[in-house]
């Protein structure tokens, strides 16, 4: 199964992205053995540094470290599926600046809601930044479930446990793109965060 395939865009309503950096992992896999969800924030500027890329793009660089930073010895986005991560954006297309309009994760939550439903053995799903809890938190209001995730800062926030339609679900920090690098104390976060949903699956 390709999502690529089951998931698309057909009006690319929104405005503040770049639509020319439309993309939906085209990775081919089986369903059933994902157990994780990883959801990050937005489309690479570049093609050549999604996940899924050739060669040695940005969003893989950034996501293998962070998850040898929680001990899980990995050196590819292969070896990430391999432990049942499924890897994706909230948002498909590439940002044009710092932030994305709430209008824009809202919309697009519609197509993140498809994709999460392509697999039916996800324990967990992690939310890699503000955008991907936006997101979620647009699913779950459609489904008449109101908030997932309250507001707050991260930090304060992965304290305390929060479960959607029975997944466990963690807030946690961007791990795609060179803000991964910067700030020290968010990056130890994130390694906690992916070490303890492992643990969920294991």
């Amino acid at each position: 199964m390709r999502p690529s395939k089951l998931v698309a865009c057909e009006t690319f309503p929104c405005t503040d992205v770049v639509h020319a950096g439309y993309v939906v992992p085209d990775v081919n896999m089986k369903p059933e053995s994902v157990s994780i969800v990883m959801i990050s924030e937005a489309a690479p500027a570049g093609r050549a540094d999604y996940y899924y890329a050739a060669g040695d793009p940005l969003f893989a660089r950034t996501t293998v470290q962070a998850f040898n930073d929680a001990g899980a010895k990995v050196d590819s986005i292969r070896d990430i599926l391999g432990l049942g991560v499924y890897l994706t954006t909230a948002v498909k297309c590439a940002k044009t600046g710092y932030g994305i309009k709430a209008g824009t994760v809202q919309e697009c939550s519609l197509l993140l809601a498809k994709e999460l439903s392509l697999f039916p053995n996800v324990q967990v799903i992690m939310l890699m930044g503000d955008v991907a809890i936006g997101a979620l938190n647009h699913i779950a209001r459609r489904a008449g479930e109101g908030r997932v995730i309250p507001a707050g800062s991260t930090y304060k926030l992965r304290r305390d446990e929060y479960s959607n339609a029975g997944k466990r679900v963690f807030p946690s920090y961007l791990q795609a793109g060179p803000s991964f690098f910067v700030e020290k104390s968010k990056r130890k976060m994130i390694a906690e965060d992916i070490a303890a949903a492992l643990r969920l699956v294991r």
